[in-house]
């Protein structure tokens, strides 16, 4: 699977149906039209693709489960998650629950990135974006200062 990215704006219909941007599906590549979604992070929820899930999980299950910081973990991580697909108009239906937790009513913005897509209130989308770090530049610095690139 190729590198994911974008930004979408979509509607919400009142069944809780919303329909995949034919670019961010043209993206994904061909047959991908299953996918997981959970809670996210952030009051957002995660959609992974059906593969990109798969390697998450097998990662996660090899946790020792006698650790409770283990057991919180993968109790958290899967949380509400389900598998959803696409349907023929290219519509994904995500639960009430779902869209209750990241207060979704009518309006949502995907937000792809790396592998995955965060799923994202429109409202709580634009808070995020208002509150990004006064010295961006600083955080670059101290995140991506750490990782070595060859020279070019």
């Amino acid at each position: 699977m190729q590198q994911l990215l974008g930004e979408y704006d979509c509607k919400i219909d009142p069944k809780g149906r919303f329909r995949m941007p034919t670019d961010l599906i043209g993206q994904l590549g061909e047959g991908v039209r299953t996918f997981v979604v959970n809670r996210g992070f952030e009051k957002c929820l995660m959609l992974y693709p059906e593969p990109v899930w798969e390697r998450i999980t097998t990662e996660i299950n090899q946790l020792n489960l006698y650790n409770k910081k283990n057991r919180d973990f993968v109790r958290y991580f899967y949380r509400g998650a389900q598998k959803l697909e696409l349907d023929s108009a290219d519509r994904m239906l995500i639960t009430k629950r779902l869209l209750e937790y990241a207060n979704i009513d009518k309006d949502l913005i995907l937000s792809a990135y790396n592998d995955r897509i965060e799923v994202w209130s429109k409202e709580q989308y634009d808070r995020m974006l208002d509150e990004e770090p006064d010295d961006f530049s600083g955080l670059a610095e101290e995140v991506l200062g750490k990782i070595n690139t060859p020279e070019a």
